[in-house]
């Protein structure tokens, strides 16, 4: 990858045809994704290739998928806590 990235910006003309569309590819796929949260199946999956797609060239892209991935992880931390606590709490109490 970093050849093939290295012989673009030898042309800067490629080099802005390339940023352009890899911009509106990512701009694209985040869309679609964010479409699809409310809907089942992988919305927020999507949302995450795009903003890795526009990571590659922009690095506000970069660390706001180092955010997401961070809060991903508090989430699934709390999830799975809450789950655990809970299965205790039936397993425990009668019923």
């Amino acid at each position: 990858m970093g050849r093939w990235r290295s012989a673009i910006r030898q042309y800067p003309w490629l080099n802005i045809v390339y940023k352009i569309l890899v911009t509106l590819l990512g701009i694209v796929i985040i869309v679609v994704g964010l479409i699809l949260v409310p809907l089942p199946g992988p919305g927020w999956l999507i949302v995450f290739v795009g903003l890795t797609l526009l990571g590659s060239e922009y690095h506000w892209a970069r660390r706001v998928l180092g955010w997401l991935r961070a809060a991903l992880a508090r989430f699934w931390e709390r999830w799975s806590t809450w789950r655990a606590q809970r299965r205790e709490r039936r397993l425990v109490e009668p019923g």
